[in-house]
């Protein structure tokens, strides 16, 4: 099993089989829009632009589950991330991605790259990275920012 078996619903309702990201890159993030961390959506676009043509991908997962910092529905998650960060990366519903409701992919991602002290995800913005194989390579903190990754990026897109 690797992350190309999972089908998620999009931002916008229609479904997307992971398959479609085989032979690419991925960093896939839960994401929230009301979050100390929230700026980091901007390096997260940054590094899809950099990237994106080199066969590498973003895909972003709303949650609310920490803090209540992603309330919203899924069309007001969408533009708040376009309007405010320029978000063009693949964005998701909402999902949960811890506890008993925790979506399919995000129960293999941290089975796959537990945490330091736990695999539960603890927070917004925890990171996960994808070879092209659709395997979990690394999994990275709320608090690593999306340009200390970049190198992680470059080795696996080379």
């Amino acid at each position: 099993m690797n992350v190309h078996d999972f089908s998620v619903g999009s931002i916008k309702g229609e479904t997307i089989h992971l398959s479609q990201y085989k032979g690419k890159v991925l960093l896939i993030v839960n994401t929230a829009s009301k979050c100390g961390f929230t700026p980091q959506l901007d390096g997260l676009q940054k590094l899809y632009e950099t990237y994106h043509g080199k066969e590498f991908e973003v895909l972003g997962f709303p949650c609310n589950q920490f803090g209540n910092q992603d309330p919203g529905t899924n069309e007001e998650i969408d533009g708040f991330c376009k309007v405010n960060y320029g978000v063009t990366f693949q964005m998701f519903q909402k999902i949960d991605v811890k506890g008993s409701n925790a979506h399919p992919l995000f129960k293999f991602l941290t089975e796959e790259a537990k945490g330091f002290v736990t695999k539960e995800i603890k927070w917004n913005f925890t990171k996960f990275l994808v070879d092209q194989n659709g395997s979990v390579i690394k999994r990275y903190s709320p608090q690593t920012t999306p340009d200390k990754i970049e190198k992680d990026i470059e080795h696996l897109l080379q």
